[in-house]
Protein backbone atom coordinates (compact mmCIF):
# COMPACT_ATOMS: atom_id res chain seq x y z
CA UNK A 1 0.00 0.00 0.00
CA UNK A 2 1.17 3.40 -0.56
CA UNK A 3 0.32 5.32 2.22
CA UNK A 4 1.70 8.83 0.39
CA UNK A 5 -1.05 8.80 -1.60
CA UNK A 6 -3.58 8.46 1.53
CA UNK A 7 -4.72 11.34 3.36
CA UNK A 8 -3.68 11.26 7.41
CA UNK A 9 -7.29 10.85 7.84
CA UNK A 10 -7.05 7.85 5.81
CA UNK A 11 -4.02 6.57 7.20
CA UNK A 12 -5.94 7.11 10.61
CA UNK A 13 -8.31 4.85 9.57
CA UNK A 14 -6.57 2.16 8.23
CA UNK A 15 -4.59 1.42 10.81
CA UNK A 16 -8.28 1.22 12.88
CA UNK A 17 -9.10 -1.06 10.37
CA UNK A 18 -5.93 -3.45 11.84
CA UNK A 19 -7.02 -2.83 15.23
CA UNK A 20 -10.19 -4.02 14.70
CA UNK A 21 -9.22 -6.63 12.72
CA UNK A 22 -6.61 -7.75 15.40
CA UNK A 23 -9.36 -7.48 18.10
CA UNK A 24 -11.88 -9.85 15.55
CA UNK A 25 -8.71 -12.61 15.56
CA UNK A 26 -8.71 -12.89 19.25
CA UNK A 27 -12.83 -12.74 19.56
CA UNK A 28 -13.19 -10.60 21.84
CA UNK A 29 -15.88 -8.25 22.03
CA UNK A 30 -15.62 -4.27 21.19
CA UNK A 31 -17.52 -3.84 24.48
CA UNK A 32 -15.11 -6.21 26.32
CA UNK A 33 -11.92 -4.77 24.67
CA UNK A 34 -13.42 -1.01 25.26
CA UNK A 35 -13.97 -1.58 29.50
CA UNK A 36 -10.09 -3.56 30.05
CA UNK A 37 -8.63 -0.17 27.98
CA UNK A 38 -11.13 1.81 30.25
CA UNK A 39 -12.96 3.47 27.84
CA UNK A 40 -16.25 3.50 26.57
CA UNK A 41 -17.40 1.38 23.51
CA UNK A 42 -18.56 4.33 21.84
CA UNK A 43 -15.23 5.85 22.23
CA UNK A 44 -13.41 2.33 20.72
CA UNK A 45 -15.40 2.98 17.84
CA UNK A 46 -14.34 6.32 17.19
CA UNK A 47 -11.12 4.43 17.33
CA UNK A 48 -11.49 2.22 14.50
CA UNK A 49 -12.73 4.68 12.58
CA UNK A 50 -9.55 6.65 13.05
CA UNK A 51 -10.29 9.20 15.82
CA UNK A 52 -9.10 8.83 19.23
CA UNK A 53 -6.39 9.26 21.29
CA UNK A 54 -3.31 7.51 20.40
CA UNK A 55 -3.06 6.58 24.02
CA UNK A 56 -6.45 4.45 23.81
CA UNK A 57 -4.99 2.81 20.66
CA UNK A 58 -1.86 1.98 22.12
CA UNK A 59 -3.55 0.41 25.63
CA UNK A 60 -5.83 -1.61 22.87
CA UNK A 61 -2.98 -3.09 21.40
CA UNK A 62 -1.24 -3.70 24.86
CA UNK A 63 -4.71 -5.40 25.59
CA UNK A 64 -4.03 -7.70 22.45
CA UNK A 65 -0.56 -8.80 23.02
CA UNK A 66 0.27 -6.88 20.01
CA UNK A 67 2.41 -3.98 20.53
CA UNK A 68 5.39 -5.75 19.05
CA UNK A 69 3.27 -4.37 15.54
CA UNK A 70 4.68 -0.93 16.46
CA UNK A 71 8.30 -2.33 15.86
CA UNK A 72 7.09 -1.94 12.09
CA UNK A 73 5.68 0.84 12.57
CA UNK A 74 8.56 2.55 13.91
CA UNK A 75 11.73 0.88 13.57
CA UNK A 76 14.61 1.02 15.65
CA UNK A 77 17.70 1.36 13.66
CA UNK A 78 20.79 1.69 15.91
CA UNK A 79 23.80 4.27 14.63
CA UNK A 80 26.79 2.50 13.86
CA UNK A 81 29.92 3.72 16.71
CA UNK A 82 31.04 5.38 13.93
CA UNK A 83 28.15 7.36 13.04
CA UNK A 84 27.61 7.90 16.91
CA UNK A 85 30.86 9.30 17.39
CA UNK A 86 30.07 11.85 14.62
CA UNK A 87 27.04 13.05 15.48
CA UNK A 88 28.09 13.80 19.64
CA UNK A 89 30.10 16.55 18.63
CA UNK A 90 27.39 18.20 17.21
CA UNK A 91 24.24 17.47 19.65
CA UNK A 92 23.02 20.79 20.92
CA UNK A 93 24.46 21.25 24.67
CA UNK A 94 22.53 24.49 25.60
CA UNK A 95 19.75 26.56 24.93
CA UNK A 96 20.36 30.07 23.86
CA UNK A 97 18.24 32.84 25.70
CA UNK A 98 15.45 35.12 23.91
Amino acid sequence: MDYYSLSDTQIACVLGSSLEQLRLEQNITQQALATEIGITAKSYRQLILGGGKMENFIAALRALNALHHLENLIPTTPYSPIEQIKLRGKQRQRARAT
